[in-house]
């Protein structure tokens, strides 16, 4: 199994005047859906595909509240979420205050599971996808 990536064209955003240059993107190969991923996990051990799936959602819903408390949650391996704000500056820190948040993320960092794989991948040229046309649903009358 190798990674796919074909080569684009870019600019410089810093430096629109020189010139451009090619990159290997990375391109998808299909998809991982939850359903799919409790099959494939309950293949793997005893479980069967409803516990896989309870336990999985268990998870997500302990990790959304945790993380809405401002915990940080480490997932093992695998890695640890944390949530990060965007806000603007204020003069001084008397002046600040929550108006000034614009918004916030959920910053993530790969465990030694993920940054191992990530050392051990390969890779393999393939043609430029083309971008598919959004799907445009008409209301019904």
């Amino acid at each position: 199994m190798s990674v796919k990536y074909s080569v684009v064209e870019r600019s410089n955003p810093r430096k629109p005047q020189d010139p451009k240059k090619f990159y290997a993107q990375a391109q998808g190969s299909g998809e991982m859906d939850f359903d799919s991923m409790c099959d494939d996990v309950s293949n793997r051990c005893t479980a069967t595909k409803a516990d896989i799936s309870a336990s999985i959602s268990g998870a997500l819903i302990t990790i959304q509240q945790s993380l809405r408390k401002g915990e940080v949650v480490r997932f093992g391996d695998f890695g640890s979420f944390q949530i990060g704000v965007r806000s603007k500056g204020a003069g001084t820190q008397k002046d600040f205050n929550t108006g000034f948040i614009k918004g916030a993320r959920i910053a993530f960092r790969p465990g030694k599971l993920l940054t191992t794989m990530l050392k051990t991948l390969e890779y393999s040229q393939v043609a430029k996808l083309s971008v598919k046309p959004p799907v445009v649903v008409k209301p019904e009358a």
